[in-house]
């Protein structure tokens, strides 16, 4: 099961076991099942600490339990294999339930252990998912540090038929004592906030006892980093505000086009990016939703930022960088169909329509991209297109063509997205030439059709939008309001690309450095420091 590199790897890893370990598995006679004794075979050789054994019995097969040995209920379960991108989050279940400390904050892990209640989770992942990982690990966390909790974490494609029952149509999806409890990317600090309702109130305290920032930076993508590391190199202080670092990166496949890099993906980019943000003493805050922003003439000499959960942070100078999100088509049925066949992540959700006919909307390279990974494990793809032909590179589109299991369908207006009313069963489209409509009968519907900015905070704000909703900046990443800065894809810079997000970030912070050393320090920041 594991090669060469990927065992001299681990074994260097279990070197950091504090106490002994069992793998207990619960096998069949099916080809998973074998592969899964070679797996815990190989893992159990590569450490004294580490034993294995067969006899396990469980609802899954295959599956296996990782269990600390002086305390079997620091434990947690995998139902199929968890390799791919998987593999970390194996790697880690190992070490923490061997006594190996996560690096995770001090307070996360005492909201874990304070937790009071039996926590039964379910979780389903997909091999190929970028954001399943963070869901696996937070819940491996949990179920280790809390005897209550407990998980079983179910690798899709090796249960297919219990996926099709519990009509998961998306992933991560996750279970809690057997009902719906959430879908989509999520950590440890947001499922907490799912279960601790008094979450947002100890997070708010946090944010209120900060002191004012000479730069804030509001949102956490390459963008948000570049400007941030710019100015805290410069020698002031810095602060990040963040509803999830890293933004759309790590939503983010493979990336190869970032100059020097030949490829890597969007998970890894942003780990880098962390360590690279914790190797300087910038204020990270993640989880924090701008609500609302008050300029500093209206705030008494420094700006203002409003969070959801309540609490304000203070700045003499800001850098906007909160990116954008996926736009939706806004067709009935849309909502109503999403995680139920309706999907934005081809790379997570792809592997639960094997052999299934799907479609995806949107005919730019995102779209293309999106119909040629479907293509190679769907039944059949219908990639429809509103413009009369489609805009992607054309070595996207020629790759596209080479298909047999595709068909395109340009000049077409989706109007809505039927099912039976528990999950997708097709699509209407208008033909824009004819004004004829029709119909395609489908399993699953992919939305590719570009990026909305994420400026409704902004509002009344004073900071000038172009008719698109982006933040107009000129040539030195500066908006209209003294001491405000933004970039990234939330701005109207044109092409949104990692590379150009991190230039414009560096600007962005070279800019709010040159305006911080030719103002006045505001009186609170002198204050602070004196």
């Amino acid at each position: 099961m594991l090669g060469a590199q990927m065992q001299q790897q681990l074994e260097t890893y279990l070197a950091n076991l504090r106490e002994p370990i069992e793998l207990i598995a619960a096998l069949g006679d099916d080809e998973n099942s074998v592969k899964t004794r070679v797996l815990l075979e190989e893992i159990a050789s590569l450490h004294d600490m580490v034993s294995a054994s067969f006899d396990g019995a469980a609802d899954h097969v295959p599956s296996f339990e990782i269990r600390r040995a002086s305390d079997h209920s620091a434990s947690v379960r995998f139902a199929g294999l968890p390799m791919g991108h998987e593999f970390t989050s194996l790697v880690l279940a190992l070490l923490w339930a061997g006594g190996h400390p996560p690096k995770v904050d001090a307070d996360i892990i005492d909201q874990v252990k304070s937790l009071s209640g039996d926590f039964a989770f379910e979780m389903y992942f997909s091999l190929s998912c970028q954001n399943c990982p963070d869901v696996v690990q937070a819940l491996t966390l949990m179920s280790i540090f809390n005897p209550g909790v407990s998980a079983t974490l179910i690798e899709g494609g090796a249960f297919k038929e219990e996926v099709e029952n519990r009509q998961v149509m998306a992933v991560p999806a996750v279970y809690l004592n057997g009902e719906p409890f959430a879908n989509g990317r999520m950590d440890a600090r947001d499922i907490l906030a799912k279960l601790d309702s008094g979450s947002d109130e100890k997070e708010a305290a946090k944010l209120a006892g900060k002191k004012p920032f000479e730069v804030l930076v509001v949102g956490g993508g390459p963008a948000g980093n570049a400007a941030a590391i710019y100015t805290i190199r410069k020698g002031f202080s810095t602060g990040i505000a963040a509803e999830r670092f890293g933004g759309q990166v790590a939503d983010t496949m493979g990336i190869e086009n970032f100059v020097s890099v030949p490829y890597t993906e969007g998970p890894k980019l942003v780990a880098q990016m962390q360590q690279h943000i914790g190797d300087y003493d910038i204020d990270l805050m993640d989880r924090a939703i701008a609500e609302k922003l008050i300029p500093a003439a209206e705030a008494g000499g420094l700006h203002e930022v409003q969070f959801s959960n309540g609490a304000s942070l203070k700045a003499r100078s800001l850098v906007l960088t909160t990116g954008a999100r996926w736009r939706q088509l806004g067709v009935p049925g849309e909502e109503e169909y999403r995680n139920k066949g309706v999907a934005y992540c081809p790379h997570c959700d792809g592997p639960l329509y094997k052999g299934k006919r799907v479609a995806v909307i949107g005919g730019g390279n995102s779209g293309v991209e999106a119909a040629i990974d479907l293509a190679n494990i769907v039944g059949h793809v219908t990639l429809i297109e509103y413009d009369h032909q489609l805009r992607a590179d054309q070595v996207l589109q020629d790759k596209l063509r080479s298909f047999a299991n595709v068909d395109v369908i340009v000049s077409a207006q989706t109007t809505e997205v039927t099912g039976d009313g528990s999950k997708v069963t097709g699509l209407s489209y208008t033909n824009r030439e004819t004004g004829q409509s029709a119909s395609v009968d489908l399993d699953g519907v992919f939305v590719q059709i570009g990026l909305v900015p994420n400026t409704e905070w902004l509002k009344d704000s004073g900071v000038e939008l172009s008719p698109h909703g982006e933040i107009v900046i000129d040539g030195k990443a500066a908006t209209n309001l003294p001491g405000i800065f933004a970039a990234g894809d939330v701005t109207t810079v044109p092409y949104k690309q990692i590379v150009i997000a991190m230039g414009e970030g560096s600007k962005a912070g070279l800019s709010a450095f040159d305006y911080l050393i030719r103002t006045e320090p505001a009186k609170e920041i002198a204050q602070a420091a004196a």
